[in-house]
Formats: C-alpha cells, sequence, structure tokens
C-alpha cells in the first residue's frame, strides 16, 4: 500500500501533472458557477483533450474538473438564488439567506472550507477503505435502494417543519413530475404528449434553472418597481478569516463527510442527495435548529462538505468494480478504458503509478479550488451590486442558454419556463421549493427499484414486504425512514406550537 502511495507521490512531481490539475480545476470552477453547465458535460467535452496525454496525466485534468464544479455551483445559489449544478440544490436553503444579511463572503468562504474538507476526508477513504467499502455496496439490492429513496423523501418532513403541508404537496407535485417519460423497467411512455424531449422525462438541471432562476427574475423586477433600489451591498470581509468557524463544526464536518462518502459508494444516488441528507442531519443535531432556513452557517457547511464527500465517494465503485456511482463518473470511465485502463484489482497493482497518482492528484485539486475558486468568487460577489434592471435580463438570458445548450432543444427551454412557473406559484404561496426538487430527484429511483423489486418476486406484494422486514440492511434503513418521519412530525409541532404562541 505505501509503496504504491509513493509511486503516485513521485507522479506528482511531473510538472505536466499539476498544470493539468490546475487547468481542470479553473475550468471545472468556471463550469460550476454558470447555471446550465454541469460536472458531466465539462467531463465529457475534455475527454477528447486527454487523448494525447499520459493517462495520469489525463485522468488528474477530468478530476480537477469533477471536483471543481461540484462545489463551484454553491457560488451562484449564494448569490443569486440558482444552483449552479444540482449539487447545490441544498446549499440554496440557507446560503442565499445568508447573502441576503450581507454575509455573502462568508457563505461562499465557509462553503469553499467545507466542500476541501468532505473532499480530502473522501480521498482518504478512497486511498484506504475503497475495497471493502465497494465490497459492501454490493450487499444493496433493490429492497436497499428503493428504502434508501424513502428514506431521502422522509427529509421533506424536516425541510418542511412548520408548513408541513405545504412541503408535503410540494413533494407530491415532484414525485409526479418524476414519472413523466418511460416507465423504467417495461419502457411504456407516461404523460410525454408525443413529445420526444419528454421521453427520458424531464431533465433534473432544466428544471432547476427554470425553478429557481424565473421566479428570481420576476422578484427582482416586482422589488425593483417597488425600491427602485440595486441589490444589498457585498460583504468585503477576508474569507480566511471564517476558516476557524469551520473547525468549531468539526462534528458538522465529520458526520457529513461520512454521510457524502457513503452516499457516494451507492450508485444511482448523486450529490444533490448527499446535501440534503446531511442538511437534515446537521438540523436534528444542531443546537439552533430555528435558524436553518434563515441563513444558518451549519447547513451550507453540512450541504457542500457532503456534496464534495460524494465525489470521492462515486470513485469507490468505479475503480474498483467498474460501477459508475453517477452520470459523471459514468463519462469518467470512458476516459478510463479509452487510455487501456481496467477498473479493478489491476488498477491497484499492475497500473498502481497511474492509479495512486491519479488519486493523489484529486487530493490536490481539493486543496487547489480553495485559492482559485475563492479568487474567482471574489469578482463574483460584485454580482449583487449591479442593478436589478440590468441583472434581471441578465440572469434570465443565462437561464435560457443554460437550458438549451443541454441538449439543443427548444422544447428544454419551454420545460424550463413552466417549471419556472410553479416555482413562481409556490413562490407567491410560500411553499417550500426543495421537496419538490427532491421528490423529482427521488422519484425515478424509488419507482425503478420498487418495479425490479416488485418484479423478483413476481408481484408479490406481501413477498416484497417481507423482504424488507427480513433483510439486515433493509431493515435498518426502514427503521430509519420511521424514526426521521417521527422527528419530522415532533420538529412541525414543535415549531407550530411556538408560532401559536
Amino acid at each position: 500500500m505505501f509503496e504504491n502511495i509513493l509511486l503516485g507521490l513521485s507522479a506528482l512531481n511531473d510538472i505536466n501533472m499539476l498544470l493539468a490539475i490546475t487547468a481542470g480545476v479553473l475550468g471545472g470552477v468556471m463550469i460550476g458557477v454558470l447555471p446550465g453547465l454541469s460536472s458531466t458535460m465539462g467531463v465529457a467535452l475534455l475527454i477528447p483533450v486527454t487523448f494525447s496525454m499520459p493517462p495520469q496525466v489525463g485522468l488528474a485534468m477530468l478530476g480537477g474538473i469533477y471536483l471543481a464544479s461540484t462545489y463551484s455551483g454553491a457560488i451562484s445559489a449564494i448569490l443569486l438564488n440558482i444552483p449552479g449544478t444540482s449539487a447545490a440544490v441544498a446549499t440554496l436553503l440557507d446560503g442565499h439567506p445568508m447573502s441576503q444579511k450581507g454575509q455573502s463572503t462568508r457563505a461562499i468562504a465557509l462553503a469553499t472550507f467545507g466542500s476541501c474538507a468532505g473532499g480530502l476526508l473522501s480521498v482518504v477513504a478512497l486511498l484506504f477503505i475503497a475495497p471493502p467499502l465497494a465490497e459492501f455496496s454490493l450487499l444493496f439490492g433493490s429492497p436497499e435502494y428503493f428504502l434508501l429513496a424513502v428514506f431521502g423523501i422522509t427529509v421533506i418532513a424536516s425541510l418542511s417543519a412548520g408548513a408541513m403541508e405545504k412541503g408535503l404537496i410540494a413533494g407530491a407535485i415532484g414525485l409526479l413530475l418524476s414519472t413523466i417519460g418511460n416507465h423504467p423497467l417495461t419502457g411504456e411512455m407516461r404523460y410525454t404528449w408525443d413529445l420526444p424531449s419528454l421521453y427520458d422525462g424531464i431533465p433534473l438541471v432544466v428544471s432547476l434553472i427554470g425553478l429557481y432562476s424565473i421566479p428570481e427574475v420576476i422578484d427582482m423586477i416586482a422589488r425593483r418597481k417597488a425600491t427602485g433600489r440595486p441589490a444589498i451591498d457585498p460583504d468585503q470581509s477576508n474569507p480566511f478569516s471564517f476558516m476557524p468557524e469551520l473547525f468549531k463544526q468539526k462534528m458538522n464536518v465529520v458526520r457529513s463527510s461520512l454521510v457524502g462518502i457513503i452516499v457516494g459508494i451507492i450508485p444511482g444516488v448523486g450529490c444533490s442527495v448527499g446535501g440534503f441528507l446531511s442538511y437534515d442531519a446537521a438540523k436534528r443535531t444542531s443546537k439552533k435548529p430555528e435558524e436553518f432556513g434563515k441563513g444558518s452557517a451549519e447547513g451550507v457547511v453540512a450541504c457542500e462538505t457532503a456534496n464534495n464527500a460524494v465525489t470521492g465517494g462515486t470513485l469507490i465503485p468505479l475503480l474498483t468494480l467498474g460501477i459508475p456511482g453517477n452520470p459523471v463518473t459514468a463519462v469518467l470511465l470512458g476516459g478510463i478504458m479509452i487510455h487501456g485502463l481496467r477498473p479493478g484489482a489491476e488498477l491497484f497493482t499492475f497500473n498502481a503509478e497511474i492509479t495512486y497518482g491519479f488519486i493523489l492528484s484529486l487530493f490536490v485539486a481539493n486543496l487547489m479550488f480553495v485559492p482559485i475558486g475563492l479568487f474567482i468568487a471574489k469578482y463574483c460577489v460584485r454580482v449583487i451590486q449591479v442593478p436589478r434592471a440590468i441583472l434581471a435580463p441578465v440572469i434570465m438570458t443565462m437561464a435560457v442558454v443554460g437550458a438549451y445548450s443541454i441538449r439543443g432543444s427548444l422544447d428544454d427551454i419551454a420545460i424550463m419556463l413552466f417549471v419556472g412557473a410553479i416555482g413562481f406559484a409556490f413562490q407567491l404561496f410560500n411553499v417550500p421549493r426543495a421537496p419538490l426538487v427532491l421528490g423529482l430527484v427521488l422519484g425515478t429511483l424509488a419507482e425503478g427499484e420498487l418495479a425490479r423489486s416488485l418484479a423478483l418476486v413476481h408481484g408479490d406484494v406481501a413477498a416484497f414486504a417481507g423482504q424488507l422486514v427480513s433483510r439486515p440492511i433493509s431493515l435498518v434503513i426502514l427503521l430509519l425512514c420511521v424514526y426521521a418521519l417521527y422527528q419530522g412530525v415532533q420538529q412541525h409541532r414543535k415549531k407550530s406550537k411556538m408560532l401559536d404562541d
């Protein structure tokens, strides 16, 4: 093991490796900041560029893009209330309220340091405990994946404390929207209105752009008419002055990192789910849960630590078993195989220098996006000084271009506007939007795994229910679901009682 780590360190002495990591991180930060440009797109576009590079150099560049773009989506989420990537959806809950309070630099700094900490811990997990963790993930079958999705959906109860009825309605709408497209098992088309763009369902990134950008633009126009004044002044604090605050939240960082790593190991779950689960865990254990959703620093740290910890977690089954954990690692698998490498034991033995060089390059990339991210964010913060009369059309243009660029379809712009109208209605009636996102993200996973589970028992519901309580992992997750619902109901009652008093 340690000999292989030394081989990896020797690979990092190559100046080309460091240049590749720097280029990847810089490109990743820029991709993540711009709504509509995803980590998957960034990695896919640059794979051809790596053909002529040595394998470890090319992989280092792709890894840098993956990590940096996952982090930098938080910048636009905090400043504009628009997630740059789907990984930053949970960060909206407290990141933008902090910016509205004049704490934009503090929020971005905590998001940056938290992302770095989560990413570093996940690389350590990848380096030392990849094989046993990957083997554990093989114990998950369709019933476990179904309950895991249900467990994620139970977070809606916590996110909606004090407005549970509205939160459940939003979650139900998200689940309903997730059924659009082909059935995950039979391929039957549902609610597509013969539109080819809906055959694969509502695109997540397109819906996120519409859900958060359209209401924001309308709100900017409305507030401008009411006040005629530009947005609040940006926070000009030194971002590194907030580093000690992260150390005070060390338990939050460790817990969120563990959540992110575990979520990353399980294929098909994703960064956004990791962010929501860690946010829920942080809220449950916080001494000030009432601050969550109103600008809680704990909430920002939890979300950003977890979603960057997911990145290292997704690479564990990819490198050890050849199983991609999300769309980005699926594209990355193609990049690995193009260089003549094959995931599995050979990657850690015969190609140890390449593999450990790649893993250690991720360690460097996590450290590198701190200064690069904070430098770029320093100028991004000035965005909130721009008058709304200019900012609103710019955001709208970015939203349209971002939605169109994903698949090159005008239908996606119409989908974005449709979901944006839903988001504006939610904002008008004070309905939380996060439960809708959670329902949309997890609905497809839950339905697919439920269909597969029932198919395995030939549609016998009693046999399926028996599996849920007879399989040890399923039983543990089921008990967690019950506990999460109980805690969410208790928080709702407590908050409702406080409002009544």
